[in-house]
C-alpha cells in the first residue's frame, strides 16, 4: 500500500514541448544564408584552382568551362620555374614567422601589464595603444620608410642615420615594422582579464614572481588567444604587398606575393600561371587556419567577455 501511494504521488513525466512550425522554418532560413554566405566566399577560391588547372585555351572559353577533362599541371611547373620560386617561400616563411614570434612574446607581455598590473597611467597608456589600431596603415607608411631608411649604423648609416640605405631591402626592415599591433595587445589584454586572480593570488604565496606567473600560469591558460593572435599575424604578414613592394629592392629579398608580380606585364596577364602561383601563396595559410581551427574558434567565442 505504501509503495503504491507513493507512486501515485510521483509527478507524472513531463511530455516533450512541441516548437511551432514557424520556428523550425526560421532555423532552416538562417541555416541558408549561411549556407549562401559561406559559398559566396567559397566559390572565388574554387575558380582559382579549376583555373590553374585549366589548359590556357580553356580559361576564356564562353560560357565558362568548370569541369574538363584536360586538366593539367603545365602552369604549377612554371610558376615554380619561372624567377627564384624557393628564395620567395623562404623569404615570406622568414618573416611572416620571426613577426609571428615577436608579435606574440611583445603583445602578450603588454597583455599582462595592461591586464594584470597595477601602475599610474595604465588605463590611459590603454587608451593611446588601442588608438594607434583605428588609424589607417598607408597613415604610417612613409614615416616609417623613413625611420628604416635612417636606422642608425645600418645599411652604411653613421651614428645619426645618414648616408646609406639603413634597413631597407632587408629582413629586419621587413619584419621589426610588423611586430605588435594594438589590436593583438587589445585582444590578449581582454582575454587575460578573464582569468581567475586566485591562481595568481595561490602562486604568490608559493613564492612565484610575476614572471613565474606569467610563464607558467597566464601563458598556459591562452592558448586560444594565442591562436587567434598567431593566425591573424602570420596571415597579415604573408599576405602583405605595399611594404615589401616599398622597401624591397633587390630579387634576392621578394616575398612570394611580390614574385606573382612576375606573371604579369603591363600588356598581358598569363592568368593560368598567375592563379596557380597564387594557389600555392595561399596553401600556407589555409593550411595553419585548418591546423588551428580548434583553439581559433574558442579564442574568438572567449576574447571580450569582459571589458
Amino acid at each position: 500500500m505504501a509503495v503504491t501511494a507513493m507512486a501515485a504521488r510521483r509527478p507524472a513525466p513531463r511530455r516533450a514541448k512541441r516548437m511551432p512550425l514557424g520556428h523550425y522554418l526560421g532555423r532552416a532560413l538562417l541555416y541558408l544564408v549561411l549556407i549562401a554566405g559561406g559559398l559566396s566566399m567559397l566559390i572565388p577560391f574554387l575558380w582559382m584552382i579549376f583555373t590553374s588547372f585549366k589548359p590556357r585555351q580553356e580559361i576564356f572559353k564562353m560560357p565558362p568551362v568548370i569541369w574538363t577533362t584536360r586538366y593539367t599541371v603545365e602552369h604549377y611547373v612554371v610558376a615554380i620555374t619561372r624567377g627564384k620560386f624557393d628564395i620567395y617561400f623562404k623569404n615570406s616563411f622568414i618573416v611572416s614567422g620571426a613577426t609571428t614570434l615577436l608579435t606574440l612574446f611583445i603583445t602578450s607581455l603588454a597583455g599582462y601589464a595592461f591586464a594584470r598590473l597595477r601602475w599610474r597611467g595604465r588605463e590611459v597608456v590603454f587608451l593611446i595603444v588601442l588608438g594607434t589600431a583605428m588609424l589607417p596603415g598607408l597613415i604610417a607608411l612613409i614615416p616609417t620608410f623613413l625611420i628604416v631608411k635612417a636606422t642608425p649604423l645600418a645599411g652604411g648609416n653613421d651614428i645619426l642615420g645618414r648616408g646609406g640605405t639603413g634597413w631597407l631591402d632587408s629582413y629586419p626592415g621587413l619584419i621589426l615594422p610588423a611586430v605588435g599591433g594594438g589590436f593583438n595587445v587589445f585582444l590578449i589584454r581582454q582575454f587575460f582579464s578573464t582569468l581567475p586572480k586566485e591562481l595568481e593570488d595561490a602562486a604568490r604565496v608559493d613564492g612565484c614572481g610575476e614572471f613565474g606567473i606569467f610563464s607558467r600560469i597566464i601563458i598556459p591558460l591562452s592558448k586560444p588567444v594565442l591562436a587567434v593572435v598567431a593566425l591573424f599575424t602570420f596571415q597579415g604578414s604573408w599576405n602583405d604587398f605595399l611594404w615589401p613592394l616599398v622597401i624591397v629592392q633587390s630579387d634576392r629579398m621578394r616575398t612570394i606575393q611580390l614574385g606573382l608580380t612576375l606573371f604579369r606585364s603591363q600588356h598581358n596577364v598569363e592568368w593560368g600561371v598567375l592563379m596557380a602561383g597564387t594557389t600555392l601563396a595561399t596553401a600556407p595559410t589555409v593550411a595553419l587556419f585548418l591546423a588551428a581551427q580548434r583553439y581559433f574558434v574558442r579564442g574568438i567565442a572567449l576574447t571580450g567577455i569582459k571589458g
